[in-house]
């Protein structure tokens, strides 16, 4: 999976929030969007993940042309489809590939899972409703099933109870789940740890390092437990 951003920009108003921002995040590579509270972060996540639009510029999303030469590293993944698309499998790749036309703009969501704080959850569900209702536009990983989730979050004596009346750490635990269970070629965070205590931000790193490798993950912090692990580093700051 390749998202590359050609002189993308974004203002509210007069005030441009990134601007000239030329990037490439490929493979199955990690990223961190790092920067101090207010500077954009979040917005330019939102728009990798084609939630607003940009003001300026071109987002495009590209998947490897099938049959055609990769150069593959010795910790390269296996390839996955896309559930229910009509599309060509995603393979997880490293290295240069040559790629097919953008991914259409109706079909992206097919590709990305997104956990944010400020995401709305069906607080009437239990979650095993929850993640009921979204397996069925977003399959989970083949290892996964709602059962073993909820036992993996630690919610299993809370599972009857609506989502409603769980604890603001309890629901983050849900939305972190319903994005990195997904099976989409792209995982995108933003500040993953918010309401966290210490239990819940050792499960979050210990998610990200069992089903997070094998795919595209792009962290949205100013908090260095967050993103640590990324390879890779973009200043949202260098693009004012």
């Amino acid at each position: 999976m390749r998202i590359t951003l050609i002189d993308a920009g974004k203002r509210f108003n007069r005030e441009w929030i990134f601007r000239h921002l030329h990037y490439e995040f490929t493979g199955t590579h990690s990223y961190a969007i790092t920067g101090p509270n207010g500077s954009g972060k979040s917005t330019l996540l939102q728009a990798i993940a084609g939630a607003i639009g940009i003001s300026e510029g071109k987002i495009s999303y590209g998947s490897p042309t099938p049959g055609s030469p990769t150069v593959l590293t010795p910790s390269t993944s296996a390839g996955r489809s896309v559930p229910g698309s009509t599309l060509a499998p995603v393979p997880a790749i490293s290295g240069s590939t040559a790629l097919a036309p953008a991914i259409p703009d109706d079909q992206i969501f097919r590709y990305i899972s997104l956990a944010a704080p400020y995401l709305e959850l069906i607080e009437e569900m239990t979650v095993t409703e929850f993640l009921g209702f979204h397996q069925q536009f977003k399959p989970f990983l083949p290892a996964a099933d709602i059962k073993s989730i909820i036992s993996r979050l630690g919610l299993h004596s809370a599972s009857h109870k609506q989502i409603r009346y769980y604890s603001s750490g309890m629901k983050q635990r849900v939305r972190l789940a319903q994005a990195i269970f997904s099976d989409t070629p792209v995982v995108l965070l933003d500040e993953p740890c918010t309401n966290l205590d210490a239990e819940g931000i050792a499960l979050y790193r210990q998610l990200v390092a069992e089903y997070c490798s094998g795919r595209l993950l792009i962290v949205s912090s100013n908090d260095v437990q967050e993103y640590d692990f990324c390879e890779e580093r973009l200043s949202i700051t260098d693009w004012k």
